[in-house]
């Protein structure tokens, strides 16, 4: 490929130079209106198709959303082997009346730990997608990801071999929470992408589980079974997963960029359900190659062009940092990292029994929020979310600080009140399974343009990871502290989450990832983004709604 800013005539078809006439703008319409359904006659872009006809399509980016499940799994049961006899004996301390416990530094670590894991190797391996391509670069992570539970399950009687398995196993993590979504926004129909990101989310829910009813059904057992069965069955999740990988058609951008241009077509074509000869393929195909001609003609991206970068990178970088941080402090993994002992905490009996019922709200939730990220808009989903999540964390912590313990904090706790706490427990998850959960995951893999969108994405989930160790490992602490007044933290950053993504954060529903690059280009302000129409399909309506001319 040349780098003179115009794409090279693919199979004998017209040269696309994104930044020509008008005339290659209606030639590239899609969709108008409102990031609109209307077709333009002009159109040669992908057609939209009944749901049926994307069925191929979803079952080939759920299996690559699986590595979501993986992440789901760890958090579904690392919250029960801290409370498992068998994990504190041989990793804990005695204490005084002679009772192995784990001390709030070590449970912190040990949980924690995974997170730092996760934010290195999304940063580090995650480039592994940009040199190998998306496919073999998830499989490579998947590999290192068993080493890392081999390490944990062959652990005896060291805590910290334990620790460093987590830290390997959570490097292979990191990696995938970046290169799967990236594969399914590059790969799926635009139509329908919000929808298919957001099915990592999805996964995640389940895994967590899926993890919370496996720990449910070992603890029983009184040696080391109640933690390595489920441990266990982590190297069937990695098997899953790489057989998933070979089915699924490589990403036509990353095939693009490495000049396999008919593997592109075909790629395209398969999840489209049309020939590689389509003219609609051809079109997309020269669509992508144009803008990653146009990246490329700048040179190779640096780390400092997410601070430098145009359109706006440094802005996007940002706004992706913020959010993932803001998904973090909404406060989900202070239920879900310590659900048993906060359940514990209310005068539960069975502590493990709450968690799995927080983790069937959590997952069927997900499934409403697969439809009202596409059916409403991603910036819509996410301040409904902060809203009603502030509501359900000012119940929790009042309840709990007010009404928990009317007799003292060292008295039975008030069994309504500590119903109360999990009614409002349950809906909080279900807010947040439904709008921050998986919108995040979708806003941030439809932001970023080609060139530096592993690199954004990586630095984007690094601030997830970071702001989850940090709440795992303090969480202990915190609560000791202050108790049910750490709600009314969470509540205060949901406030916050509302005020940054109302004046921060641009639409991205209905348009194609070029199109998003156009957007910023502009400089849509974000609370107009939901209306602005590309240039492209506003010129082509336009068009289309004149009259016609006959001459007599």
């Amino acid at each position: 490929m040349s780098t003179t800013g115009a794409a090279t005539p693919l199979s004998g078809t017209t040269t696309i130079n994104p930044t020509n006439s008008n005339q290659d703008k209606i030639e590239v319409a899609h969709d108008a209106n409102d990031h609109s359904e209307n077709h333009s006659a002009n159109a040669v872009g992908i057609p939209k198709k009944p749901a049926s006809a994307y069925m191929l399509v979803s079952c080939l980016c759920v299996m690559v959303a699986f590595g979501g499940f993986v992440f789901g799994w760890d958090t579904g049961t690392i919250s029960g082997f801290v409370n498992m006899s068998d994990f504190k004996q041989r990793f804990g301390q005695l204490n005084s009346e002679g009772e192995y416990y784990l001390s709030n530094v070590r449970t912190g670590l040990i949980v924690s730990i995974f997170n730092i894991g996760c934010a290195i190797g999304g940063i580090v391996l995650g480039r592994l997608g940009d040199i190998f391509g998306r496919r073999m670069g998830l499989i490579i992570v998947m590999c290192i990801y068993v080493v890392g539970i081999a390490i944990q399950i062959s652990s005896t009687d060291k805590w910290y071999q334990y620790f460093i398995g987590r830290i390997i196993s959570g490097l292979a993590v990191g990696a995938v929470a970046v290169l799967s979504p990236m594969m399914i926004s590059e790969t799926s129909p635009k139509h329908i992408r919000g929808t298919l990101v957001s099915c990592y989310q999805l996964m995640i829910t389940l895994g967590i589980f899926l993890g919370y009813c496996t720990t449910y059904g070992t603890k029983s057992y009184t040696d080391s079974k109640q933690w390595r069965i489920p441990l266990g069955l982590c190297f069937a999740w990695a098997i899953l997963m790489v057989i998933g990988m070979i089915s699924m058609p490589e990403s036509p951008r990353y095939l693009v960029e490495k000049n396999k241009l008919d593997q592109a077509r075909k790629s395209i074509a398969r999840v489209n359900k049309l020939q590689a000869e389509d003219p609609a393929v051809q079109h997309e195909v020269e669509l992508i190659a144009a803008g990653i001609e146009e990246e490329q003609a700048a040179g190779s991206a640096s780390w400092m062009e997410l601070i430098t970068g145009k359109p706006r990178i440094g802005y996007r970088v940002i706004m992706g940092i913020m959010l993932q941080s803001l998904q973090q402090l909404t406060g989900d993994n202070y239920f879900f990292y310590y659900g048993t002992t906060i359940f514990k905490a209310v005068g539960l009996n069975d502590s493990f029994e709450t968690s799995i019922i927080l983790g069937i709200v959590n997952f069927a939730a997900t499934f409403v929020g697969l439809y009202v990220v596409e059916r409403y808009g991603r910036r819509k989903c996410l301040l409904v979310g902060s809203v009603c999540m502030v509501a359900c964390f000012a119940i929790f912590s009042s309840v709990g600080v007010t009404r928990l313990y009317p007799n003292g904090p060292d008295q039975t706790p008030s069994k309504p009140a500590g119903n109360a706490m999990i009614v409002f427990a349950c809906l909080y998850i279900c807010f947040f399974a439904a709008t921050w959960a998986g919108g995040v995951f979708v806003i941030i893999s439809e932001t970023y343009p080609l060139r530096i969108r592993s690199k954004g994405m990586a630095v984007a989930t690094a601030a997830n990871w970071l702001w989850g160790f940090l709440i795992a490992f303090f969480t202990p602490f915190i609560t000791s502290a202050i108790n049910f007044y750490y709600g009314y933290v969470f509540m205060g950053c949901l406030i916050f989450s509302f005020v940054y993504v109302y004046f921060f954060v641009c639409e991205t529903k209905g348009l194609t990832l070029e199109e998003v690059n156009e957007m910023y280009a502009e400089g849509v302000s974000p609370w107009t983004s939901s209306k602005w129409v590309p240039g492209s399909r506003a010129l082509a309506v336009e068009i289309d709604q004149k009259p016609e001319v006959f001459n007599v």
